[in-house]
């Protein structure tokens, strides 16, 4: 007696899973992928590749090409409407070697400077949101 009660319980739960959507949620309410956007710090400047993205998530992965220690900063380049000022910088980075920083950027430009050094700076401007179907660089 006891088998037709679970088997009962059991349909009756896969039809109310079965009802609630096909599992997807809409692309709206997705958060864009995080990007990865590469800086070379060199004896003659530094360089970021891509030097223009959408809005979003980043991850900033750090290359030093010098002879000496350096730290690498992202920071606004002026106050985003609405917004806070972006200053963020990675511990040192020895010759040769990488580190990355996170960070959420919104529309606007931005500076990557070695930190502290008389190095030439670079730019990555950023566009509007990246979508969630399209992560890749703002036209």
């Amino acid at each position: 007696m006891r088998r037709p009660a679970v088997a009962a319980a059991v349909t009756l739960l896969t039809a109310l899973a079965g009802g609630c959507g096909n599992g997807e949620m809409p692309d709206a309410d997705r958060q864009p992928a995080t990007i990865t956007v590469s800086a070379t710090i060199a004896p003659k400047g530094v360089t970021v590749s891509p030097s223009r993205i959408g809005a979003g998530a980043i991850t900033l992965l750090a290359s030093n090409q010098t002879p000496r220690s350096q730290r690498l900063e992202l920071r606004s380049a002026r106050l985003p409407a609405g917004g806070h000022m972006l200053v963020q910088d990675t511990g040192p980075i020895n010759p040769g070697a990488t580190a990355f920083l996170k960070a959420d950027v919104r529309a606007g430009s931005y500076v990557v400077s070695a930190r502290g050094s008389t190095i030439a700076t670079a730019t990555l401007g950023v566009g509007p949101t990246r979508s969630a179907q399209d992560d890749g660089p703002a036209p």
